[in-house]
């Protein structure tokens, strides 16, 4: 009866514990101990015909849009959550794997971010997965507390911070105090909503295809929130519908901007709605401290000027806004104080309770 218990000590014994943010997008990988070692591509390349895993990460976003017919890059989670049940968990697997140099024997504690407004099933989902990956046991951390963790907030405090965390699928807003979301909300627009923005641009006002990958360089390079000084100029290069050749035009970032709108006024909203059913005591709290933006939507232009503005609190943006939920998911399994903590909050939060 004690062969459990040794084997288990020993995959322990030989595992690196790790903190994975499972992003729409993007994943990254905290070791205890190393930092960030892997931060990839959420992308998965299949061969239609055998159902063989080709690549993974960023060898096979860049095969996005240039597959053949027996290939498709496929991306696992949508919206923030699991849409590929399967290829989740392999995925999954890589990367603990790759953690520790493919070593089968690999058995590690793993601590995954989520979005707040998942359901019971789609937590169940991530966690399965993560334990048929390999992990020998899994704990969910809600991202906008990963990410107010990562940010340095003190969420332990009895003072209110506040964090939009604006990641590929979903943007979280939370109001913290005490180690607890006292507001949280969770909207499905965020990076990949602009994106589709982007494209539905081209395509209606020049008559122009592009593909995501396009879409989001333009994002990143002409994408705004408020007005710049000076506006700029980029070139958009796809495929005319009309014609079907090659075709070229030239934007500005007040086009960009005017595209970005509704994605932009949508963010805003879940802000403002936030704030409205805040707790007075904790809104003086912010209008002190301010709101602290994370996630890769953070670095859009002219965001945080925009939700100042709208808000009339003082907004910034967290320090390495990509990384705040990894690293606060990192901290949280170096502090068994603070996972339990956090695992409490989970479990009060449940539907019905």
């Amino acid at each position: 009866m004690a062969f459990p218990n040794i084997f288990g000590s020993l995959f322990g014994f030989l595992s690196h514990d790790i903190a994975i943010d499972l992003g729409t997008a993007n994943t990254l990988v905290m070791v205890k101990g190393r930092g960030i070692v892997i931060d990839e591509p959420s992308v998965v390349a299949i061969d239609r015909t055998t159902k063989k895993i080709l690549a993974i990460g960023a060898e096979a976003k860049r095969m996005v849009g240039r597959t053949p017919a027996n290939i498709v890059a496929v991306r696992p989670l949508r919206d923030g959550v699991i849409s590929d049940f399967e290829v989740t968990e392999k995925m999954l697997s890589y990367f603990i794997r790759a953690v520790h140099d493919r070593s089968f024997l690999a058995q590690p504690r793993v601590v995954v971010g989520i979005p707040s407004g998942v359901t019971e099933v789609e937590k169940r989902a991530v966690h399965d997965a993560a334990l048929n990956a390999g992990a020998r046991a899994c704990y969910l951390i809600e991202e906008p507390m990963a990410a107010a963790i990562g940010a340095g907030l003190p969420v332990m405090d009895a003072a209110g911070c506040m964090i939009v965390d604006i990641g590929g699928g979903t943007t979280e807003v939370a109001v913290i105090s005490l180690g607890g979301m006292v507001v949280s909300t969770s909207i499905r627009v965020a990076g990949d909503e602009m994106d589709q923005d982007i494209i539905a641009y081209a395509r209606q006002v020049h008559n122009l295809l592009i593909g995501e990958r396009t879409a989001e360089e333009i994002k990143k390079l002409a994408g705004s929130a408020a007005p710049l000084d000076p506006e700029e100029t980029i070139e958009i290069r796809g495929r005319d519908l009309a014609t079907g050749l090659p075709k070229s035009v030239e934007v500005s970032t007040v086009e960009i901007r005017d595209a970005l709108a509704g994605s932009i006024a949508a963010i805003v909203e879940a802000v403002r709605s936030s704030i409205e059913v805040t707790p007075p005591e904790l809104v003086s709290d912010l209008m002190a401290h301010g709101i602290a933006l994370a996630g890769g939507g953070a670095l859009l232009r002219g965001l945080d000027r925009r939700l100042s503005q709208e808000t009339r609190f003082p907004v910034y943006v967290a320090e390495d806004p990509l990384l705040c939920v990894v690293r606060g998911a990192g901290e949280v399994l170096e502090e068994s104080a603070l996972l339990d903590k956090v695992q409490s909050q989970l479990v009060s939060r449940r539907p019905g309770r």
